[in-house]
């Protein structure tokens, strides 16, 4: 008897593409499921985590037409982890964009993480495009929740893994930590760059499941994925 738990059998897209948004960036998107089913778009968290095949399977594929995309610097989007033109607002264009080459009416907005709040920002923005939302894992990006999980809160749960993300910072600079990677990760040097991007991704692949997912915190030693992932967070 299957888990509860499992989700949707693995599936490939039925098409995939590249959509030219700004003179700068391109997005990546794919369908799989029903070409005739419910239209539902994921939105993937971070922001800069991209999508997996895994993504796919939230979603029973005999009822729905799924739609993946990678957001602005992200996963397949392309330039990778630029961060010029790459705010919320240029995102929530990009959706409706999207919805539009589909030529699709209307559809679910299915988010979760960072991709719950680009989902209600889109859907505030377009309530008229949207037919209903699912939000998951919510997280909305106020300073609050910042700070508890980059600074002091999260820290308390997981203190072994917190110590490597602290001390990757000099001891000076920890009383803001964000601030303190923020100024690596858009350094110009490249070395100290990447080594920041993997300390970050690491700390949050660590700490993103009740528990910990060797596989995810795999992804953390991927260079390109890593500086998608923190820079643009």
């Amino acid at each position: 008897m299957a888990d509860k738990n499992d989700l949707f059998p693995e599936i490939e897209p039925y098409d995939t593409g590249m959509l030219k948004v700004s003179d700068l960036h391109s997005i990546y998107y794919e369908e799989s499921g029903n070409k005739n089913g419910n239209p539902v778009v994921f939105i993937h968290g971070g922001p800069g985590g991209g999508t997996s095949p895994r993504d796919r399977r939230f979603f029973d594929p005999e009822a729905y037409r799924i739609i993946l995309f990678d957001q602005r610097g992200a996963g397949q989007s392309l330039p990778a982890y630029e961060l010029r033109e790459n705010t919320t607002w240029d995102l929530v264009a990009d959706i409706e964009k999207l919805r539009e080459h589909l030529k699709i009416d209307k559809w679910v907005v299915f988010g979760g993480s960072w991709g719950s709040t680009l989902g209600l920002a889109y859907s505030e923005t377009h309530p008229d495009k949207v037919k209903a939302i699912i939000l998951r894992g919510i997280f909305t990006c106020r300073r609050r929740e910042l700070l508890w999980f980059y600074q002091d809160g999260c820290s308390l749960i997981y203190p072994d893994k917190f110590e490597a993300y602290r001390d990757h910072i000099p001891e000076v600079e920890r009383g803001d930590l964000i601030s303190a990677y923020y100024r690596r990760l858009t350094g110009d040097d490249e070395d100290a760059r990447l080594s920041a991007a993997q300390a970050w991704s690491t700390w949050e692949m660590t700490t993103s499941r009740m528990f910990v997912d060797e596989e995810l915190v795999k992804k953390a030693e991927k260079d390109t994925w890593c500086l998608q992932f923190a820079r643009i967070e």
